[in-house]
């Protein structure tokens, strides 16, 4: 099986599984995987402890970090290997500063975003793990970063519904959003299997929504 789509985002909320995913897609499929080097932001953990202080510069450290990143692998790519898997969304940035700043650091990040966003190519496809916020809270506990232990439900729920609030605007992109609340991909063959075919089909612009994906 060779994948249908050239460049791929797995996109979702904070604890979704988008990097597991996508890290795997791209090992089955040797594909260049793009991950989020959120780790190396070092305004990360102070943003957790006091958000309305840190939450500019935060921003502004991962809009940079990732057009950087993108910039250098969707320009290079095809001289290289085939396909492109990468776990976030350039928009990303964007609407997470919608929630993490003020009006005025807002007006001001938005019009810097806007500068640079036109220079990045859209992906092919669009994949959003949607997982409830029960379950999100459940797996960022499991995973136990320390800078994480103070996000909240409200936090997720707010950035859960930006997300789906962008999606109806973009009706030009093929939007796969699968509800992954229930499904374990990771330790079952059988899930990632059924959530590969799925992927790999053919779909028009638009969102499609994915329930049950074995009944799907």
């Amino acid at each position: 099986m060779t994948l249908r789509y050239k460049y791929i985002t797995i996109e979702g909320n904070i604890g979704a599984g988008k990097t597991s995913l996508a890290t795997m897609l791209a090992k089955q499929f040797d594909a260049q995987l793009v991950l989020e080097q959120f780790a190396d932001n070092p305004f990360l953990p102070l943003f957790y402890e006091l958000p309305q202080r840190y939450g500019f510069p935060l921003e502004l450290f991962f809009m940079a970090e990732r057009f950087q990143q993108l910039k250098e692998t969707t320009g290079n790519s095809q001289l290289f290997q085939p396909n492109v898997i990468a776990d976030y969304l350039f928009i990303k940035s964007l609407l997470f500063a919608r929630i993490n700043l003020n009006e005025e650091e807002y007006k001001l990040y938005q019009r810097l975003f806007h500068y640079i966003y036109t220079t990045l190519p859209e992906p092919e496809l669009l994949v959003y793990l949607h997982c409830d916020v029960p379950q999100l809270l459940n797996n960022i506990g499991k995973r136990g970063r320390s800078y994480e232990k103070n996000i909240s439900g409200d936090y997720l729920q707010n950035i859960q519904d930006t997300y789906f609030s962008y999606f109806k605007t973009k009706e030009q992109l093929r939007i796969l959003v699968i509800d992954s609340t229930d499904i374990d991909f990771i330790h079952n063959p059988n899930t990632y299997d059924r959530l590969v075919d799925i992927i790999n089909r053919d779909y028009e612009c638009g969102i499609h929504y994915v329930k049950n994906i074995f009944e799907y």
